[in-house]
């Protein structure tokens, strides 16, 4: 199943690996590998990319980088190919997520002699950035037909656990999710309150709001750690977040176009 019903898909610039994440998932369908195992992989993918760093082995940690993404989705398409949905497993990829985020950036300050709170700012501004991609990214999926609603717009409480998860095991990855995400959600949500609300989110907009989409990040890391680049990675995600107010603000001229032809 996909996340999105056909009229709505739009290029992803953060999803390129998705072919590749649906030939793995494809050949693990009929083996005892669960979505779990995918994640657990990727975020050790993510730990070699960190380490490699720290060795300054910097095209290997591109490649780690690019595999953690990749990665990244073969879970999820595993889950849906296996019909094995897993609010367990949801919450696992997201922790892994931002705890690698903060190693990965912690990481770059360090070798690039950063100080300790700009790379801070670093990661506070990366995980805004994804945070406001995630966040027009689940509307859109809520409610396109048929599309992917494992995750929801506002995660106010414990869902109720999937067959084959426990409940106990639901709400305690819950609480974590939230202690680690909730500032980001909760801050991201007021900067535009009403975009649940609208139900205009066309492909374009979706492609230029996905360049802030994790997999387009590690990206951009990888090809600045490639070309030599990683003094200024830091420097570099904390500007890159000049684009946020400027999609929010077309997000909202889009509603208001919308409402004045109705």
């Amino acid at each position: 199943m996909s996340k999105l019903a056909p009229e709505d898909k739009f290029i992803d610039f953060s999803d390129y690996g998705r072919p590749i994440a649906r030939k793995i998932a494809a050949i693990l369908k009929n083996t005892k590998a669960t979505p779990i195992h995918v994640t657990l992989a990727f975020g050790v993918s993510g730990l070699l990319a960190i380490y490699c760093i720290f060795k300054e082995y910097y095209w290997a940690a591109a490649f780690f980088l690019i595999l953690k993404s990749i990665l990244d989705a073969a879970d999820g398409e595993l889950s849906r190919q296996k019909n094995t949905p897993s609010y367990v497993g949801r919450y696992l990829d997201s922790i892994f997520d931002i705890i690698l985020n903060f190693l990965l950036f912690l990481s770059i300050g360090y070798l690039s002699n950063n100080p300790l709170w700009l790379t801070f700012v670093a990661f506070i501004c990366v995980q805004l950035q994804g945070t406001l991609y995630n966040y027009y990214y689940v509307i859109l999926r809520n409610i396109t037909v048929g599309g992917d609603n494992t995750s929801k717009v506002f995660e106010q409480k414990a869902p109720t656990a999937f067959p084959g998860e426990k409940q106990k095991s639901v709400n305690i990855m819950f609480v974590i999710f939230n202690v680690l995400y909730g500032f980001f959600d909760r801050f991201v949500q007021a900067l535009d309150a009403n975009a649940h609300r609208s139900k205009n989110y066309p492909s374009w907009f979706m492609s230029f709001v996905s360049v802030y989409g994790l997999g387009f990040q590690l990206l951009i890391v990888s090809v600045m750690l490639i070309l030599g680049y990683q003094n200024f990675i830091v420097i570099f995600f904390i500007g890159y977040t000049v684009l946020l107010p400027i999609m929010i603000l077309i997000r909202k001229s889009l509603n208001e176009y919308t409402k004045r032809l109705s």
